[in-house]
């Protein structure tokens, strides 16, 4: 997926609407203000990586259409990170291991996550989290992010694929 940042470009509006909705949703005050995910660059990706792992997740067995809409979404990911990286003053020889850095990040996250909702496992989903946004602390906003994640996954599993793929994507507003 990573090379793919080479291809053309086949990012379509409702590739752009759905990745805005992810961004959108990871700017969400209360993760920073209460939930105490670092308000930082890293805290910001992390966020966009958990809600982009979900909508993976959520399209993962949906068939050759949902699978090509992934990967759009995911080059178009790869490339606002690169651009970000760039604006950030990073130099264009730093720029690709820092993409590939955060490529591997986001396969372990996504893999992690895939597992522990899998197995309804909620405590090895709090350990992703907590290793992935909370540095390995077990901070008592960690049950919060955690909740959060089981239901977003539950409301993204009833959004019709086709829906998604259309580029409607919603998330419930954490509360």
């Amino acid at each position: 997926m990573i090379l793919s940042l080479f291809r053309k470009n086949t990012a379509t509006a409702p590739v752009y609407a759905v990745y805005n909705s992810i961004v959108a949703q990871s700017r969400q005050p209360i993760f920073y203000a209460q939930w105490a995910v670092p308000d930082t660059v890293t805290g910001r990706f992390d966020m966009i990586s958990l809600h982009m792992a979900l909508l993976f997740r959520r399209l993962r067995n949906e068939g050759p259409q949902a699978k090509v809409f992934s990967q759009s979404v995911f080059d178009l990911f790869f490339k606002d990170m690169d651009r970000s990286l760039r604006e950030m003053g990073v130099s264009d020889l730093g720029v690709p291991k820092k993409i590939q850095k955060m490529g591997n990040i986001f396969f372990g996250l996504l893999a992690a996550i895939n597992e522990a909702l899998d197995r309804n496992d909620e405590d090895a989903l709090a350990g992703v989290i907590s290793r992935n946004i909370y540095d390995g602390s077990d901070m008592p906003e960690l049950r919060a992010l955690t909740a959060y994640i089981i239901s977003r996954d539950a409301d993204l599993a009833r959004q019709p694929a086709e829906s998604i793929t259309g580029g409607n994507l919603t998330f419930e507003v954490a509360a």
